[in-house]
C-alpha cells in the first residue's frame, strides 16, 4: 500500500536458477506490460556485474540525474500519466567495461540502489520490478533483507537442466520468506515462421511440471520468437512493438501477476 513514506506499492523479484533462461527478456517486457496497463513501474536492474536492460530497451546512452542526496532513475514516458524509471549499472561505467567486484561491493551498490534512488520522482510507484542476477547468491540475500518484497517470480525453459536450477531457487526463495508468484517457462516451443510448424527446442511441459512438484504457481509459458530477439537487440520490447503470441502471453502472465499483488492487498478500514 502506497503512504507518504512508502512511494512502491508493490515489489517484485524477478529470478532464475541459471543463465541464458531469458530472465531479464521476461522483466523488461512484464514491467512495460504493466505500464501498458496504465501503471507507473519502477524495474531496477540488479544484475551489478552483467547489466543489460538499458541496452534492451534503447536507453543505454542516459544518465540518471541526483536531486539532494538521491539518485533519480532514468525515466520513459510512456504514457500521459504515467511510465518506467530504470536504473542500472550500466548507467555507471563506460561500455563494455567490466565490473570485477567481490559479493560485499556488489551488495553495497544493489543496496544504494534500493535505498538511495528518489524512485518517486514522477509519482508513486505500482510495481519496482527487479531483475535480479540468475542463482541464488549475495544480491538476492541482500534484496529480501532491503525490501519488503511481495514475492518472486522464477523464470526457467522446459529442459531438465534449468529445472534442476529452478527448482533450487524456487527453495531458496521459500527459505529466505518470499512469497512465490508464480513460475514462468520461458523459450516454450518454437512456430516456424514460414510454414508455421511447431518445434519444441528445448522439451515441453516442464515448468508447469515444476510448478506442480514444488506446489507454486505456474503463470504461463513465453513461446520463442526470432522478432523478440530483434526487438531487445534494437532497443524495443516485445510488447511494445510485436503483435505475437509472444506479447500476448507476456501481456496474459502480467494480468495474472497484478492478481497475485492486489489479492495480497491489506483491506481498508
Amino acid at each position: 500500500m502506497i503512504t507518504e513514506t512508502d512511494p512502491i506499492k508493490h515489489r517484485i523479484m524477478i529470478m532464475s536458477g541459471k543463465g541464458g533462461v531469458g530472465k531479464s527478456t521476461v522483466a523488461v517486457n512484464l514491467a512495460l506490460a504493466f505500464v501498458g496497463n496504465g501503471k507507473n513501474v519502477g524495474l531496477l536492474d540488479a544484475d551489478i556485474t552483467g547489466p543489460n536492460i538499458p541496452k534492451m530497451l534503447g536507453i543505454e546512452d542516459e544518465l540518471p540525474s541526483a536531486d539532494e542526496e538521491l539518485l533519480v532513475p532514468v525515466y520513459l514516458p510512456l504514457g500521459c500519466d504515467h511510465g518506467l524509471s530504470v536504473m542500472s549499472m550500466a548507467f555507471m561505467i563506460e561500455k563494455d567495461a567490466a565490473v570485477p567486484w567481490h559479493g560485499p561491493l556488489r551488495t553495497d551498490f544493489v543496496q544504494r540502489f534500493v535505498e538511495d534512488m528518489r524512485w518517486n520522482q514522477w509519482g508513486a510507484l505500482d510495481y519496482l520490478i527487479v531483475d535480479l542476477p540468475p542463482g541464488t547468491g549475495d544480491e538476492t540475500l541482500c534484496i529480501a533483507e532491503f525490501m519488503d518484497v511481495d514475492g518472486a517470480i522464477i523464470v526457467t525453459t522446459p529442459q531438465d537442466v534449468a529445472l534442476l536450477d529452478c527448482r533450487k531457487a524456487i527453495n531458496m526463495a521459500k527459505g529466505i520468506g518470499i512469497p512465490i508468484i508464480g513460475v514462468i517457462e520461458n523459450m516454450s516451443g518454437f512456430v516456424c515462421p514460414h510454414c508455421g510448424y511447431a518445434i519444441d527446442l528445448f522439451g515441453k511441459g516442464g515448468g508447469k511440471r515444476v510448478s506442480e512438484e514444488m506446489c507454486v504457481p505456474f503463470l504461463g509459458s513465453v513461446p520463442l520468437d526470432p522478432q523478440v530477439v530483434i526487438a531487445g537487440d534494437s532497443g524495443i520490447p516485445a510488447v511494445l512493438e510485436i503483435k505475437s503470441a509472444t506479447a500476448d502471453s507476456l501481456e496474459a502472465i502480467a494480468e495474472r501477476v497484478s492478481e497475485f499483488a492486489e489479492s495480497a492487498e491489506p483491506e481498508s478500514g
